[in-house]
């Protein structure tokens, strides 16, 4: 009887979940490194794009599906180039960050997650998969929130609203 019941309560609360159209306030102050190693929170890098479209990709360079999403999306950012593209590594450590960027010649914004999925932005995701992928828009609201293959029709749906 107890399993039934946590199994239902478990699909009741996987149906009820609802996607944010804002950033927690946690997930805005998590830090987060540039490729130069410069601490910043994900409010600054928000900010800076604040009245452009972005696609943020939420990857790491030992994830087998992130890698096979490149090509699709550098497809992406040359029919979208008006979009900003913003690359959030969960890798393990720095180095194997830095060396993915360069071998995958991946162009766009890039920050490493000093917390990793741990963190409050990790938590904020409510995931355990990679790739993710969210469309923020213009105003900073949160468009497309749970995406995880860059040939999602939602992501090119949220790219042209």
């Amino acid at each position: 009887m107890f399993k039934k019941v946590l199994i239902l309560t478990l699909f009741i609360v996987g149906c009820t979940f609802k996607a944010p159209v804002e950033f927690s306030e946690k997930a805005l102050t998590d830090p987060f490194f540039t490729v130069d190693n410069k601490k910043v929170q994900l409010k600054d890098v928000l900010e800076t794009y604040k009245g452009e479209k972005i696609l943020i990709n939420v990857w790491a360079s030992w994830c087998k599906d992130c890698i096979v999403g490149v090509p699709k999306m550098k497809e992406l950012q040359a029919k979208y180039p008006n979009v900003k593209y913003i690359f959030i590594s969960s890798d393990r450590n720095v180095h194997a960050w830095k060396k993915a960027l360069k071998k995958y010649k991946i162009k766009g914004e890039h920050y490493f997650m000093m917390n990793g999925m741990d963190g409050d932005f990790g938590d904020f995701l409510n995931s355990n998969w990679i790739p993710r992928y969210l469309v923020v828009n213009e105003n900073g609201f949160v468009d497309l929130f749970k995406a995880t293959k860059i040939t999602d029709r939602r992501i090119v749906n949220a790219l042209k609203k």
